[in-house]
């Protein structure tokens, strides 16, 4: 009995789904906390705008080593959920491990730890949903799963939440709380979800390498804009929150509601910009909201009337989150053999962390410490334009869109 035959109900795919997003969403709370911590946490531990760029970069670091080797073992041994356990409890203890940091050096550690233990989690997950969910839902439900808890929480709650922790009691607080959430999802994962069902292959047919699936031109194309957009993503999280308050000059209060806003586009477009491709098509979503990314840069240099409108910029500008599960995962599954699935997942998300995760935050960092912090934002603008150039080139994967252009049989 092959892996469709064998999914379940629709309601225990939407858990799946649910679950899977929410366990995402406090990963990216623990791995967001820092940014929204740093105007307390910078002066406190004497740190330079590069030091800060090397938090993200180390945590990118680690985050995509740990994709590239936990999605490959976890094809290899056919083993899903004690993998999403494992690393969920380790990034809770990293998480408060980075509390307890009293140097660069601690805390560069703290975050090293983090980036390994959270690094394997989304491309095990992914593989979990495409053997779970029908394929006619598989965008939205990765869309979900990778987007509308992540930001929810990460980028959402967390502001909101850790800036008046941090204001009322300390920075190192704010990590503490950040550490709880994930042990109860941990306990969930492990008692209400069970090991996907392995896919059945015919024998016959000649196992497909990972060398072959990168012949394909939409892998290539998704490994460079995961490269430009994770960018995009890391410069913005590390570097806007200092920004808006020692060059425009908000207050902390404001940054925080501000970066929220963040966090509740990406929710929205969690399942609204799949959603749209699953009817329309990969190609043109991918190519439309990584350009639309260029007017939050742009807002956050040259526009100074109202908080209120900024807010409505930053809202619509960052609508390009909605692109990561597409580019990270479905787009990648669509087109090779799905037997690679978290082994893509974890090598598309990996390239975008290691190259992009990585170098750029040092590269803003480096950059704000010469020509001061807009050279970030710059750097945003080029990176989200270079994203929809390549966009351009992508060969259309939706299997609605792709079934209408199939020419009638005769």
């Amino acid at each position: 009995m092959s892996g469709a035959q064998q999914r379940a109900s629709g309601g225990y795919q939407a858990w799946v789904v649910g679950l899977l997003s929410l366990n995402f969403g406090i990963l990216f709370f623990d791995r967001n906390a820092l940014n929204f911590l740093m105007p307390y946490v910078q002066p406190d531990l004497h740190l330079s705008n590069t030091q800060v760029g090397m938090f993200s970069s180390a945590l990118s670091l680690t985050w995509a080593l740990s994709g590239l080797a936990v999605g490959r073992i976890s094809d290899k041994l056919g083993s899903k959920k004690p993998v999403v356990v494992v690393a969920t409890i380790a990034f809770c203890l990293c998480s408060f491990a980075s509390g307890l940091a009293s140097s660069f050096f601690m805390l560069l550690g703290a975050r090293l730890l983090m980036g390994a233990a959270e690094g394997g989690v989304m491309p095990v997950s992914h593989s979990m949903i495409v053997s779970e969910v029908a394929p006619e839902r598989r965008g939205l439900a990765m869309g979900v799963a990778q987007n509308l808890g992540s930001n929810l929480l990460g980028s959402g709650l967390a502001p909101l939440l850790l800036v008046p922790v941090a204001a009322t009691y300390g920075w190192r607080e704010g990590f503490y709380l950040a550490a709880a959430p994930g042990l109860i999802t941990a306990i969930l994962i492990w008692f209400t979800l069970r090991e996907p069902p392995a896919e059945t292959h015919d024998d016959a047919q000649p196992k497909v390498p990972l060398s072959e699936a990168f012949r394909h031109r939409n892998v290539v194309l998704c490994a460079i804009i995961s490269v430009l957009l994770v960018s995009y993503l890391v410069v913005c999280w590390a570097f806007m929150p200092l920004y808006l308050t020692k060059v425009r000059g908000f207050a902390p209060e404001t940054m925080g509601w501000l970066m929220a806003t963040l966090g509740l586009s990406a929710g929205l477009g969690s399942f609204v910009v799949p959603a749209i491709s699953d009817a329309i098509g990969r190609r043109p979503v991918m190519i439309g909201f990584a350009f639309l990314g260029v007017i939050l840069p742009l807002g956050g240099l040259y526009y100074t009337g109202s908080a209120w409108v900024l807010a409505a910029i930053f809202f619509f500008g960052w609508g390009l989150n909605g692109l990561f599960p597409m580019f990270m995962a479905t787009i990648p599954s669509e087109s090779v053999d799905p037997r690679l699935t978290a082994t893509l997942t974890g090598v598309v998300m990996g390239t975008g962390e290691v190259l992009g995760g990585v170098l750029s935050p040092f590269l803003a960092g480096a950059l704000a410490d010469v020509y001061g912090l807009s050279a970030a934002l710059w750097l945003m603008l080029a990176l989200c334009i270079l994203a929809g150039i390549c966009a351009l080139g992508l060969v259309e994967s939706a299997p609605r869109v792709v079934a209408r252009r199939a020419p009638v049989p005769a």
